[in-house]
């Protein structure tokens, strides 16, 4: 039986034009070789799997090679380059820097360094992971690498350049390398297919790219793992299933729900979805990269960032016909919002459906509201309810400018009446006091229909005209405490004053409030018609009247400044003058 090799290792590139996505890169050090213009020190960094320790070898076999080819690759049939394949080459050392990351390691190596290569003109000393070392190596190493001896090159790789030194850095040319992209992955592990003859779908090479992300390595080894559990037929259900991917169909599905407010829909999918073990969390990370993808598929300009399959491609732009670009805008808001508060969420799996709820109202029509503002909270769930006949309430109602508060509701009225209210002539008030003015229209048998937003809103007559019931002090004075609340920003000032003040029932209907000085004499005056319609309407009495009147103040009391408000308790506690002299004490 032949002995089986994973394709990261079997497919591993060995001249720079197998190296997959990284052309710059390649082109540069070709180039380097052509010319003879070699830098005494080189840093490769990126991600893993894309190629930094295999480009770091092809270069060193390019230097050493007897005899390059215009393109600056190695011939691979000098006796350098036969070494190199065979794994005997005396001038090209590897060292892994994370298990020889002490000054002993490096001076051993620097000692190598010394002796000239027997083969070929350069000594290659490639060291892998060198952020791995200590601070004492890398310093033990400095010296040596900005001064080597001639026929000494360092290739360093490593995936974390932030935690080299400085002074190590300044030293390197320094070349990053970059992710694969998901074409390219798709692309390779295409050729590696047809070479292995393994059948496949693109759909299916594109979860396995994806899930690589952007590592080529990690590509190649999901790869075989995809095979094994195909057996040699890698199609997309099989993929998803091996991997424990979401399906993508799912993220279409919900958008389409969205579109069309099937909310109930949304709910039994995520019910599914996390039946299988998924988690919320993933699910929206997910869906919202979709929706990003959809956004991109939406303009000409912006489908070349889709790094999708071409047959996901179509289905993105299929659906970004079907989607308006506002609601996609607040959909990326609405997940993104989910995403951050996903972890700190107690019940994450309310803050999901919660999302996805509010993602399926973006573009369903605002409720009718009587106050004439839209209201903090969610929109009806399902809005092809037939609408059930509303059964007239035999307890009052008051049409005003504000939702009042539902303790009011409660209060009792000795005559049944009948409100109508119509929402275009509602009064367009913010958080005002419920200066609403009312027009008698019909009085027969104890019932009566009225209609808002008929008088001027100071008219103190504009109450229904057939209530007279009686009130205690306690109800007029919560309901003057209620007005106050409810009075708008531009009256925050007399509402506060207000507050304060205590209104007194003199005889019924007629109550009395007192005020201390003429200016809010004159702020209440310029509302007293309003005040009495609010009264009016919230105590059942359209007899109320309302006197004002200042307060008198039988003399000036002088204020007393600190030293004979002292003197005032010395002479009337003269303890206080023994303690001051005992303590020896000075007033300041």
């Amino acid at each position: 039986m032949e002995e089986y090799i994973v394709s990261a290792r079997k497919y591993r590139p060995t001249s720079f034009e197998t190296v997959v996505g990284q052309q710059a890169l390649t082109t540069t050090l070709k180039n380097a070789v052509t010319s003879g213009k070699l830098a005494h020190a080189y840093l490769f960094c990126g991600p893993r799997g894309v190629g930094k320790t295999t480009c770091a070898r092809i270069f060193a076999k390019a230097i050493n090679c007897m005899s390059p080819t215009e393109q600056g690759e190695a011939c691979g049939h000098c006796e350098s380059c036969q070494a190199f394949n065979e794994q005997r080459s005396f001038n090209i050392f590897e060292l892994d820097a994370a298990s020889n990351n002490s000054v002993e390691h490096i001076k051993t190596l620097m000692e190598q360094t010394r002796i000239p290569p027997q083969v070929g003109k350069y000594k290659v000393f490639i060291i892998d992971e060198v952020h791995m070392l200590s601070t004492a190596a890398f310093n033990a190493f400095l010296k040596t690498l900005e001064e080597p001896p001639a026929h000494v090159i360092f290739i360093l790789a490593t995936t974390e350049k932030h935690k080299i030194l400085p002074t190590i850095l300044s030293r390197c040319q320094i070349y990053d390398f970059e992710r694969m992209t998901i074409r390219n992955t798709i692309d390779h592990l295409k050729a590696v297919a047809e070479k292995e003859g393994v059948q496949y779908e693109e759909q299916a090479l594109a979860v396995i790219a994806e899930k690589a992300d952007g590592g080529m390595r990690d590509a190649l080894s999901i790869f075989d793992q995809a095979v094994s559990f195909c057996q040699g037929n890698i199609t997309y259900q099989k993929v998803i299933e091996d991997l424990n991917v979401l399906d993508s169909e799912n993220y279409f599905k919900i958008i389409d729900f969205a579109v069309e407010n099937k909310v109930s829909d949304i709910m039994v999918l995520l019910n599914q979805i996390i039946n299988k073990g998924f988690d919320g969390g993933l699910l929206i990370g997910g869906l919202a990269k979709h929706v990003r993808s959809v956004l991109m598929a939406k303009d000409p300009q912006t489908l070349p960032l889709l790094e999708v399959s071409d047959q996901q491609r179509e289905r993105y732009q299929q659906q970004a016909q079907k989607c308006e670009t506002r609601f996609l805008y607040d959909a990326l808001r609405l997940m993104n919002q989910c995403d951050i508060n996903y972890r700190q969420s107690s019940n994450k799996r309310l803050l999901v459906e919660l999302t996805l709820i509010e993602v399926a109202q973006i573009t369903q029509p605002d409720d009718t509201v009587s106050s004439g503002r839209k209201p903090r909270r969610l929109k009806s769930l399902f809005k092809q309810l037939i609408q059930q006949p509303q059964p007239k309430k035999a307890a009052p109602q008051v049409a005003a400018a504000e939702v009042v508060e539902s303790s009011q509701s409660s209060q009792s009225s000795q005559s049944s009446q009948t409100v109508i209210y119509n929402p275009s002539q509602r009064p367009q008030l913010k958080r005002a006091v419920g200066f609403t003015a009312l027009k008698n229209r019909a009085n027969t048998k104890g019932k009566m229909q009225i209609i808002p937003g008929t008088l001027a809103p100071n008219d103190p007559n504009a109450v229904v005209k057939d209530e007279q019931s009686d009130f205690t002090q306690q109800e007029l004075e919560l309901q003057w405490m209620m007005m106050c609340n409810r009075m708008p920003q531009h009256l925050s000032g007399i509402a506060t004053r207000m507050k304060n003040m205590n209104p007194v029932i003199k005889e019924i209907p007629h109550v009395e409030v007192s005020v201390d000085n003429q200016l809010a004499y004159d702020q209440l005056t310029e509302i007293k018609g309003k005040i009495l319609s609010t009264l009016r309407i919230y105590l059942h009495n359209n007899a109320i009247t309302l006197g004002i009147k200042i307060t008198e103040h039988e003399g000036k009391v002088r204020i007393l400044t600190r030293r004979e408000q002292y003197e005032l308790m010395e002479k009337e506690n003269p303890a206080i003058a023994k303690l001051r002299e005992l303590l020896d004490l000075e007033l300041a």
